[in-house]
């Protein structure tokens, strides 16, 4: 009985085992033997790092100012002031240098047809009452403050900027042809019933009479405008300025005849403005 027990139990101990080897078929050799299956894995290729933006640090824009007294063209170049400049491209602050060249107009100055022949050259239209042309070089930095960046493509970014600066006035006499003189007047007291006679003139002299006589006054400026970037990349600037302007010079000007000498101009503009970040 205790052989018999031995036994079985040897038998229970070995059919685990058995079944864990390879089974073979004596009897035919033609059929396949079980084997154990081994998974062998791939081995996992490593991901090169994503390489982040390059931050954005420097913008060049250049624009045309319509301005209430005038024109203007003008060019900015900036230096993006950020703390985080991986998010430099949607929300930053700009410190600028802008240079600008703008002409100023008298509100009471209107270009009028002269007469149907200029014999001396020039245009046959001119400003009547126009006794001097302001022209001004303007040199500036300014801080342009962000108030609201561009989270996506398609928003809008505002931003507020302030522009202090130099400006360079340079006032060149403005001069007529008229009948019964063989040479282009400028305006004076001994010849101003002639200038301001509307049937004796025939035309403006043109732009570069009198560029000689120019006369340079220095001043400075003030300027304060809402910036609105329409971009859809933020490498591209492609934007719209509105805001207000002021410009003080150390000696009185006078524009217009019968009208009195300023020596502040003040005005509202509106610019169109385009350039690239990088």
């Amino acid at each position: 009985m205790d052989k018999l027990l031995k036994v079985i139990a040897l038998f229970i101990c070995c059919v685990p085992f058995a079944r864990a080897q390879e089974i073979v078929y004596s009897s035919d050799s033609s059929k396949a033997y079980e084997q154990p299956k081994f998974v062998i894995a791939k081995p996992v290729a490593k991901l090169k790092p994503l390489k982040a933006p390059k931050p954005i640090l420097h913008e060049l824009a250049f624009g045309f100012r319509f301005n209430s007294d005038g024109w203007s063209i003008y060019t900015d170049y900036g230096k993006v002031k950020t703390q985080d400049l991986k998010r430099a491209d949607i929300f930053h602050n700009l410190f600028f240098y802008e240079l600008e060249f703008t002409e100023k107009k008298h509100p009471k100055e209107e270009k009028i047809p002269g007469s149907a022949t200029n014999r001396l050259g020039g245009s046959t239209s001119y400003k009547y009452g126009k006794i001097n042309s302001l022209y001004a070089v303007k040199m500036g930095v300014g801080y342009q403050k962000m108030i609201a960046g561009k989270p996506d493509p398609g928003c809008v970014s505002i931003h507020w900027s302030n522009t202090v600066g130099f400006s360079l006035g340079l006032l060149k006499p403005y001069y007529l042809n008229v009948y019964g003189d063989p040479q282009a007047i400028k305006y004076s007291d001994a010849n101003k019933d002639l200038f301001l006679d509307e049937s004796s003139i025939e035309g403006s002299a043109g732009f570069s009479k009198g560029l000689s006589e120019l006369a340079f006054v220095a001043g400075g400026h003030i300027k304060s405008a809402i910036n609105l970037d329409f971009s859809t990349n933020k490498n591209n600037i492609i934007g719209v300025q509105v805001g207000v302007n002021a410009e003080f010079y150390s000696q009185k000007m006078q524009l217009m005849a019968l009208q009195p000498e300023r020596s502040a101009f003040y005005d509202l503009f509106i610019a169109f403005q385009f350039g690239r970040r990088w």
